[in-house]
């Protein structure tokens, strides 16, 4: 058992606490990591908001990076001291989507948390990692190298925001060259669909967004035309912009508007890719007969259907050779102490992703 500091969720929509808690050491094939840094997740909010239920109290954050320090008795392929990525995937490898190369879907559940309070209370290891914290203990699955050139504090974006962007498009939409893209939404997911449908050698990229600095941001990640996102006739300007509808609408924003309007966008054959996330309960509507007379499709993307150890790799490697933005993800670096004021800077709109530095 060891002692960390960590934001604890002890009441839906309120600040952070900052607290002691303990740290069992890590068991069987479990890697401890010491954190550098983590960012904040627009789900992290929106799980600590309440947004999507849960149990508290939690430790939330699953975008994170820092060294191993810590192995279990049956652990192999890591070392103390490699620097990792710790990501929220998490796979037990023998299950059918596991096995089937889709550990996003895995269907074992994880085990009991590896966290207590100081009453002894056990407090809830959310999205499989709880990286809010000093520590964390994960399952080597959701770990994957970075190199000694890679700072910490922008290595982080790489566990969820880069690959749920980039991986909806390669991974999920399997954009091909020549095809035309839509991204609504030009925050932190949104500009690395953009950065994914440039890798995948799209045609035309057409961000969407209310806010006309941040379409400036995604002319910068690689967007070829923008749109704000309260045109009058969203589906007349696409046609105006690039001449016809879009093979591929990515959703990144978890806002019903978004869904509603995604439809009109696609071209004959197209799909919507659904990566942003909208409350429990909340509904859009479209329909049907469209979609079945015109052939388009609807598919859901979780972290980008990312395998960690194949995709996080790669990526690393376009970053290196400068075809891959990281560093201008990063808005702002912030102590743990300062995470609730971090987590408003993040809810003003404002930010790309803030990152704690421990």
């Amino acid at each position: 058992m060891g002692q960390i500091k960590a934001a604890v969720a002890r009441e839906f929509g309120a600040p952070l606490v900052i607290e002691t808690v303990e740290l069992r050491a890590p068991e069987g094939r479990e890697v401890e990591v010491t954190l550098d840094a983590v960012a904040i997740c627009h789900s992290d909010i929106s799980y600590a908001d309440g947004i999507w239920g849960g149990t508290l109290p939690a430790i939330y954050g699953h975008e994170a990076a820092g060294r191993v320090t810590g192995l279990g008795p049956d652990a192999r392929g890591y070392a103390l001291g490699d620097r990792v990525i710790v990501t929220l995937i998490r796979g037990c490898g023998h299950c059918s989507p596991c096995a089937s190369g889709r550990p996003v879907g895995c269907e074992t559940p994880a085990g009991a948390s590896p966290i207590t309070d100081e009453s002894g209370a056990s407090v809830v290891q959310a999205m499989n990692c709880g990286a809010f914290a000093e520590k964390v203990i994960v399952d080597p699955s959701q770990l994957a190298r970075m190199p000694d050139g890679l700072p910490s504090d922008i290595a982080c974006v790489l566990a969820c925001g880069v690959i749920t962007g980039v991986g909806a498009v390669v991974n999920s939409a399997k954009l091909r060259p020549g095809q035309d893209a839509v991204v609504i939404g030009a925050g932190g997911v949104g500009l690395n669909a953009i950065q994914g449908a440039r890798l995948a050698g799209a045609r035309r990229i057409v961000a969407v967004d209310l806010s006309a600095s941040k379409l400036e941001d995604a002319r910068a990640f690689g967007a070829t035309d923008t749109m704000l996102a309260d045109t009058a006739d969203p589906a007349g300007e696409l046609h105006r912009l690039i001449g016809r509808g879009a093979d591929a609408v990515f959703v990144t924003v978890g806002a019903i508007p978004a869904y509603d309007a995604a439809p009109a966008l696609l071209a004959p054959s197209g799909q919507i890719v659904l990566v942003g996330m909208p409350a429990v309960g909340a509904t859009a509507s479209y329909l049907p007969v469209d979609f079945a007379a015109t052939g388009q499709g609807m598919i859901g993307s979780k972290m980008g259907d990312c395998v960690p150890a194949r995709d996080i790799p790669w990526l690393i490697d376009l970053w290196s050779q400068g075809r891959l933005e990281l560093e201008a993800l990063v808005s702002g670096r912030w102590r743990l102490d300062q995470i609730n004021d971090a987590i408003a800077d993040t809810k003003g709109g404002a930010a790309r992703r803030n990152v704690i530095v421990f």
